[in-house]
């Protein structure tokens, strides 16, 4: 579910196509959709948050449940608004079950949620590394967006050895050479919590630099990776990644880059698109469903060990269906592995 001032039905007609492939790459048996509402929560107070979730929540109830679609949080959904429509739902229906992920660890929640997206678009990343012969340890990355994605990559490049030079946000980009490491990581969720949506305030106190009005991309790294949102490189933020001597891009948000720029950077570095990417997210919002299913909660360890396994078999996949010689063709092996499985499932069950 989406929250933001620019969804329309075509955009989550898109995210919910999108979505049905990605799903099926991560190798649990999830199908896809998408929902929102043009209702921003930002510069909204608590209480206008809670009142339009429980609104919402009034005319969703009735077409998700637990064994029919489970909704799990997007842009402008955070815990604090699953909270509120999951709260309201249970109201409704008079029934505690799995039918949101991304829940509070106290009320059904799975440890490293909040995480999994970025953790999980990392360890695919290495898995591209790896095959090339290279790891985390000693690149640098620009990473753009500040919220739980961005902050999730960040915290699991640090710990694989990898330095983070960038954030961003709608009025600009900081740039931290020193690297976005300990109290700093610690900060974006500070950021995040103010509702102000700006990076600035991260530059004043670290003493980094502040850009504003530009995009990360600009900026020479080894690795790229956007964490924001839909259409964030374009052609010419591409040609500038590639002239700087980038040689990858893991495209973490969704759609992150428009159709030429993704041309582009798949002829002139590894590209691996957002359906692959960020997978994680999903797929650990799986697992959630799965612990709800057997009133279980799994460790830090257990969830994050599942995710590497599903990432690596998703990395699997692509290389499986996108391999060409010595080069992989992630678009091509994200969108025939994601289709093959769908398309055999259809064809199994009478629907075509």
């Amino acid at each position: 579910i989406r929250f933001h001032a620019t969804v329309t039905l075509s955009i989550l007609k898109f995210l919910g196509f999108e979505q049905t492939f990605k799903n099926s790459l991560t190798t649990l048996p999830m199908g896809g959709g998408k929902g929102g509402s043009d209702f921003s929560p930002k510069g909204k107070s608590d209480g206008e948050i809670m009142r339009f979730c429980q609104s919402f929540m009034n005319e969703l109830y009735r077409h998700i449940g637990p064994n029919t679609d489970v909704p799990a949080g997007d842009i402008g959904v955070g815990g604090r608004e699953v909270g509120y429509m999951f709260g309201q739902y249970k109201r409704l229906r008079n029934e505690f079950t799995g039918v949101f992920t991304g829940k509070g660890i106290g009320w059904g929640g799975s440890l490293i949620r909040p995480e999994a997206t970025g953790f999980g678009a990392v360890y695919f990343v290495r898995h591209m590394l790896n095959r090339m012969g290279k790891d985390i340890a000693g690149h640098t990355f620009s990473v753009s967006g500040f919220g739980n994605v961005a902050w999730g990559a960040i915290l699991k490049i640090n710990e694989l050895g990898g330095k983070v030079i960038t954030i961003s946000g709608p009025d600009g980009y900081v740039l931290d050479v020193e690297g976005i490491t300990g109290e700093k990581v610690d900060y974006l969720l500070e950021l995040r919590a103010s509702n102000q949506d700006i990076v600035e305030p991260y530059a004043k106190e670290f003493g980094a630099k502040f850009i504003p009005g530009k995009k990360p991309w600009e900026v020479k790294v080894d690795i790229a990776m956007p964490c924001a949102t839909q259409n964030e490189v374009d052609l010419e933020d591409a040609i500038q990644l590639v002239n700087n001597g980038c040689f990858l891009v893991g495209e973490v948000s969704n759609m992150g880059c428009t159709m030429e720029a993704a041309e582009h950077l798949g002829k002139h570095l590894v590209y691996a698109p957002g359906k692959a990417v960020n997978a994680g997210g999903v797929a650990v919002s799986g697992l959630e469903m799965t612990q709800n299913s057997m009133r279980l909660n799994w460790s830090r360890q257990e969830v994050d060990q599942k995710l590497q396994g599903i990432m690596h078999d998703i990395h699997a996949t692509c290389v499986e269906y996108g391999k060409s010689g010595d080069k992989v063709d992630y678009v091509k092996g994200a969108n025939v592995g994601g289709f093959v499985k769908v398309a055999e499932a259809m064809l199994a069950q009478g629907v075509v």
